[in-house]
């Protein structure tokens, strides 16, 4: 078994929750409602060392094929970003191998038998961060579980002496608990004296973006879906602003590139018709990625979802038949904007939690090229809004 639970729930769960928001994790419960799960799940140590060697491999075959769409824009549009991106993404330099996005998590499945999938990677604006670097840490050391999640903060450190923003922000800062609590807790661990913004609150003129009336930014790391730009009043003259290089955002603009799940479709077919990748690359993307097409091309036990989508919503799940199983009514639904892919599926393990079952997400985040932070969420078949975090740690041996 790759997993193992450990602990059971607290007596006195208010009291564990004050001391996570002492920490800086505000949101472990939302409304009345748990979102952590008080018991911490254990991986095997050799699964865990397998899922860093994909990741890193991974993650330069997702680099390398970035750089394959750069400048083309038939691929743009084959990936569904916006063309409002386009100028920007052909104009500005990308960042150097590896490091087209400092700020990424990859998501998982990761069966009792050890069996390692890549469903998807968020390159551009991952939460779950605050969970994964300050949270995890805490609870693995009560178990006296190992956290290969304590180097999380010295490679935000890192990524953000290197992108150097001097501004970060998200959308309603200081009104949304888990945005507001990922922007503060990076900003702490970068070290840097940072002015924290809400996005809305900014404006464009002929070019320069603005905070009020004095304040220019220059520089600024945002959790905001660049994706967007080409739905929101006010995103054309945001991307003109980056594309001018009026602005330079965190993470890059090319990010989108890796973002669309639609790279995913590309990188596969690339690799059955023996293009571009090394036969060593060619052998990570069969055993670690899924058959991902942009058409309906699977007979059954499929999954399809918008190129561009967070927290489950536009998925769907369809069963051997074809048929269709189950999908995500509650998150919004970006495939009235984006196109979609169709996946093969990789069902989540269920786990048998105090409080009941739960499907497991592995979460693996990609900090300034690194993998280096485990991040669990527990729910039902799709991970949706209403699954809940819960601590991974690695077994000692």
């Amino acid at each position: 078994m790759v997993f193992q639970l450990i602990g059971t729930p607290a007596a006195d769960r208010k009291e564990r929750v004050r001391q996570l928001a002492q920490l800086g994790f505000t949101w472990a419960d939302l409304e009345e409602e748990a979102y952590w799960i008080d018991q911490l799940v254990c991986m095997e140590r050799d699964v865990y060392e397998e899922l860093i060697r994909a990741a890193e491999k991974l993650w330069l075959i997702f680099d390398k094929a970035a750089r394959y769409v750069q400048g083309n824009r038939e691929f743009y549009a084959h990936l569904s970003i916006p063309e409002v991106l386009w100028d920007g993404l052909d104009r500005l330099p990308m960042n150097e191998k590896g490091y087209i996005s400092r700020y990424a998590r990859f998501d998982f499945s990761v069966n009792q038998y050890g069996e390692i999938k890549l469903l998807e990677l968020n390159s551009d604006t991952p939460t779950g961060y605050v969970e994964a670097a300050i949270a995890t840490p805490w609870l693995c050391k009560q178990y006296r579980v190992d956290s290969p999640n304590v180097a999380m903060k010295d490679y935000i450190h890192a990524a953000w002496a290197k992108e150097a923003p001097d501004y970060a922000s998200c959308i309603a800062y200081g009104a949304h608990l888990e945005d507001s609590g990922t922007i503060d807790a990076l900003v702490k661990h970068s070290g840097r004296n940072i002015t924290c913004l809400d996005v809305l609150d900014l404006w464009v003129d002929e070019g320069i973006v603005r905070s009020g009336q004095d304040h220019i930014i220059r520089k600024m790391f945002a959790l905001y879906p660049k994706e967007w730009m080409g739905v929101d009043d006010g995103g054309e003259a945001l991307s003109y602003a980056i594309e001018e290089g009026f602005i330079e955002l965190f993470n890059p603009l090319h990010a989108v590139i890796l973002q669309s799940k639609g790279l995913q479709a590309l990188i596969w077919e690339l690799q059955e018709q023996g293009e571009l990748f090394t036969e060593e690359e060619q052998l990570y993307i069969k055993a670690y990625m899924l058959p991902t097409y942009t058409e309906p091309v699977l007979a059954g036990n499929y999954v399809s979802k918008a190129m561009f989508g967070r927290e489950g919503g536009s998925v769907e799940l369809y069963n051997q038949e074809g048929e269709l199983e189950q999908k995500d009514d509650a998150g919004y639904d970006t495939s009235v904007f984006f196109k979609r892919v169709y996946q093969q599926r990789a069902d989540l393990p269920e786990l048998q939690f105090a409080h009941g079952s739960g499907h497991l997400l592995t979460g693996l985040f990609m900090l300034n090229g690194t993998p280096c932070g485990l991040l669990g969420r527990a729910g039902g078949m799709i991970t949706g809004n209403a699954s809940q975090f819960v601590g991974i740690g690695v077994s000692s041996a």
